[in-house]
């Protein structure tokens, strides 16, 4: 797919069955199999041993033909404008692929994490982590400097780990400083572009080594299966982590891996309106009484919004959180008012889900550790979809009073 180089382009066509499938498939089949037989003993003994003219599939918990395609396409999305080749891997979930990730690439190591991460990746790394080799050092990432002070501090950082729109606060990490700073010190910069997608952002481009997925958001777009992703430039870095995946066993079914191929066709359509309407709302929020403030990159009041215009393309996607002036009460009132929204964790989906990070997807934080990443009781989270904007503004309304 090097001749094309547009996502919309890409979103359709990468991954598509090849010329030479016998059956001549328009759309890539499932291969809804545990196992792959061999026409010979020396087929498979060259499959065994990753030699030429071997097998090219042996067990699904190794490689599927269906995932393959789902890698391609991803590979393309993220690749856009990278001069290496970039491979990228499915996992069963978007922490298989970050826990995979860590372990393979800073094992022994130290990672340098965001302060304001997914509840599950902050747990993974404060209580897991440490027990399987890695210690971590959690700072403030939209601080290059205080990037710097940590990574001076310790010499045995291997990887700086960021969310970049962080979740749930919008925050931004300025992947160019910190790509520096990490390759300095020898180290990693790898970035979860879960909330962006490669539509709107490419850390790749921005000097990233490593770009992490919950493909379950927005490259599915509708909620109906579970699944992650990483993606990397370096040969022996990708083999290193499919190796872990093989041995954790952490890869996406083909069932998963097919809902998330096709979710991705339409992609860029998706992430377009995403990204109109949450602008829309955004602004509207904005000048609300109820609203004490807005966290949305596209606003000119984001304390980052110039490196949001020069880190993010055509748009600045569809989350949006926003602080209310009665606290968690007045969240409350909200979430429970709301009809078309829907009351749910997870996001990126074609309908708008609301939540309430310091009781949902992040409580598992101590409650110190939140307010001092920003996760206040009245921050409310908001995945805007792709629904008419008016009647989205409407049913805010109904719950936050007129405004």
């Amino acid at each position: 797919m090097t001749e094309y180089i547009s996502p919309e382009t890409l979103a359709v066509h990468a991954g598509r069955p090849p010329r030479d499938d016998p059956y001549h498939a328009h759309v890539a089949p499932i291969y809804q199999t545990s196992t792959f037989s061999f026409e010979s003993v020396e087929s498979g003994a060259r499959a065994f041993a990753r030699e030429e003219g071997g097998a090219s599939h042996i067990y699904s918990r190794l490689n599927n033909p269906t995932g393959q395609a789902l890698e391609s396409a991803i590979a393309a999305l993220e690749g856009r404008g990278v001069e290496a080749e970039v491979m990228a891997l499915s996992f069963g979930s978007g922490m298989a692929a970050i826990s995979t990730v860590m372990l393979a690439a800073a094992g022994g190591g130290r990672i340098v994490a965001q302060d304001a991460l997914y509840g599950c990746t902050h747990d993974f790394l404060r209580d897991q982590a440490p027990g399987l080799g890695i210690q971590v050092t959690f700072v403030d990432t939209t601080s290059t400097e205080a990037v710097a002070e940590a990574i001076d501090t310790h010499d045995d950082v291997r990887m700086v780990f960021v969310e970049t729109p962080a979740n749930p606060t919008m925050r931004l990490c300025d992947l160019e400083a910190i790509s520096g700073l990490a390759h300095q010190a020898g180290a990693l910069l790898c970035a979860d572009n879960t909330f962006a997608t490669p539509y709107h952002q490419r850390p790749l481009v921005h000097g990233a080594d490593l770009v992490v997925h919950s493909t379950t958001k927005y490259l599915n777009g509708h909620g109906t299966g579970v699944g992650g992703a990483a993606v990397g430039r370096d040969p022996e870095l990708m083999d290193r982590i499919r190796t872990f995946r093989k041995n954790l066993g952490g890869i996406a079914g083909p069932f998963d891996c097919w809902l998330m191929l096709n979710g991705i066709r339409t992609l860029a359509l998706r992430m377009e309106r995403h990204a109109a309407n949450a602008a829309r709302i955004a602004s509207w929020l904005d000048k609300h009484p109820a609203v004490l403030r807005v966290h949305y990159p596209g606003l000119a009041s984001h304390p980052q919004h110039t490196l949001a215009r020069r880190q993010m393309e055509r748009g600045y996607g569809g989350m949006i959180s926003f602080e209310l002036e009665g606290g968690y009460d007045a969240g409350v009132r909200l979430m429970e008012s709301v009809e078309l929204c829907s009351l749910a964790v997870s996001l990126g989906t074609v309908d708008t889900l609301i939540q309430h990070p310091a009781s949902m997807t992040h409580a598992c934080i101590p409650e110190e550790q939140r307010r001092a990443a920003g996760i206040s009781e009245g921050l409310v989270r908001l995945s805007v979809g792709i629904e008419h904007v008016d009647e989205l503004i409407a049913d805010l309304r109904r719950g936050l009073g007129h405004g």
